[in-house]
């Protein structure tokens, strides 16, 4: 009996590949499902556990730092799994992080969350270490963004959805549980907030079991395997070629990203505390992180309809950054409530960066590919550090004050947009 794939291989390569899109942008769906859950645990765990601004912001920290610490080792992991085996280990590791929520609510200790928020982290560099490249070179490289931005909807989709369906479970009474703290006196406030903490217990518990889930999908499903970038750019200079810093597209990509990241973070993760200090209900901040997200989610569409077709990728990387220059600016001479509106529209900025940078920072790697992505993951870090710059200058100053940290970064961001990601050589042309 013959092979009907083998006689119609064109079709049987369309479906693997739409398959392929599919698995890959249920787990972008649950990249941002878990990360933007930031946006509300940090007012939250700002309530339950007392801190400060600063203290508050270290959820970002403990999330995003795992990028730098485990991104290499997760290279190491998938030259040693392949990408299909690591995103399973990724899930995985990832389920033991949300698991850990469960006795850190039961202590109100703030260093466990933050155990469990790295743990989490570490999960995702894996999955992100994997998934990133996976997606831009599983097709043609000049259309690598709008793949990456079509991963970006469900990412932000769910990034949208996921604050609100927690703020239903952990501070649906956010304003007038903050009200009732102010007439306990000290053990009746203590066995108040141990309740708050509680409230994460069931919504943790059923991420435990969904990652777990996930993660057996992806050992047993028909997801091919990738091992070499698929670019017939690649040539013999590339073998000769002895460590990942020869390679200035990537490098200076690393830092864009960077940057990059960090002011994603600040954008979609300080807009809820930033209302807050404004006088707004919890009952109506709570909502803004979505806001940003959704302001992405926008932005992603623009980038499938133009990309390639009307514009190219680091074209709309120039645009981008220009606009976060622009909204940053109103971010901080507007009104303040008028400025809440500019965060959220840094989501349109923000949206098509991210998609842009990485198929130019990766052009040309070949045998490199694994450690460019490692590196390129490990700039996640920027999510790390500079929320925590911005909280410690919102303390230090105002909370609309500190939003200059993210013109630099988008100045950066152009730099490499116009000539930066062209360079393919440190030696003077």
């Amino acid at each position: 009996m013959q092979n009907t794939d083998a006689l119609n291989p064109v079709p049987q390569r369309k479906k693997n590949y739409v398959l392929s899109i599919t698995i890959i942008g249920i787990l972008f769906f649950i990249f941002g499902f878990v990360t933007w859950l930031n946006g509300i645990l940090i007012p939250y765990l700002k309530i339950a556990c007392e801190l400060t601004n600063f203290e508050a912001l270290l959820v970002t920290f403990a999330f995003y730092i795992s990028y730098t610490v485990m991104a290499l080792p997760s290279s190491w992991i998938l030259k040693k799994t392949g990408f299909k085996n690591g995103m399973m280990v990724g899930l995985f590791v990832m389920a033991v992080g949300t698991l850990i929520f469960v006795p850190a609510a039961r202590t109100r200790i703030y260093g466990i969350f933050l155990l469990g928020l790295f743990i989490m982290g570490t999960g995702l560099a894996i999955l992100q270490t994997a998934s990133n490249p996976y997606i831009t070179i599983i097709g043609p490289r000049e259309s690598a963004a709008k793949r990456i931005s079509i991963m970006g909807i469900a990412n932000k989709v769910a990034g949208a959805v996921a604050p609100l369906i927690l703020a239903y479970f952990i501070l649906s009474d956010g304003d007038a549980f903050v009200e009732n703290l102010k007439t306990l006196d000290v053990q009746a406030k203590v066995l108040a907030l141990d309740g708050l903490a509680s409230r994460v217990i069931l919504p943790y518990t059923v991420m435990t079991i969904v990652l777990v889930l996930l993660g057996l999908m992806i050992r047993f499903s028909p997801l091919p395997e990738i091992e070499e970038e698929q670019d017939e750019t690649v040539d013999e200079t590339v073998n000769q070629k002895t460590n990942i810093f020869q390679f200035p597209n990537l490098v200076l990509g690393v830092i864009a990203l960077f940057l990059y990241v960090g002011a994603e973070v600040v954008a979609g993760d300080t807009i809820i505390r930033y209302g807050i200090s404004l006088g707004i209900p919890i009952s109506t901040a709570k909502v803004f992180t979505s806001l940003t997200l959704g302001s992405m989610i926008v932005g992603y569409i623009i980038g499938i309809i133009f990309i390639p077709r009307y514009i190219s990728q680091q074209k709309a990387l120039q645009l981008s950054a220009m606009l976060g220059v622009v909204f940053t600016v109103l971010v901080i001479i507007t009104p303040p409530v008028a400025s809440v509106a500019f965060v959220a529209l840094l989501g349109l900025a923000n949206a098509l960066v991210w998609p842009a940078i990485w198929p130019l920072a990766i052009h040309g790697l070949g045998k490199f590919l694994k450690t460019g992505s490692a590196m390129l993951i490990m700039a996640i870090a920027g999510g790390a550090l500079i929320p925590l710059a911005w909280g410690k200058f919102s303390d230090v100053y105002n909370s609309q004050a500190a939003y200059w940290i993210l013109l630099p970064c988008y100045i950066f961001i152009f730099y490499y947009a116009y000539s930066g990601y062209k360079m393919m050589s440190w030696k003077t042309q």
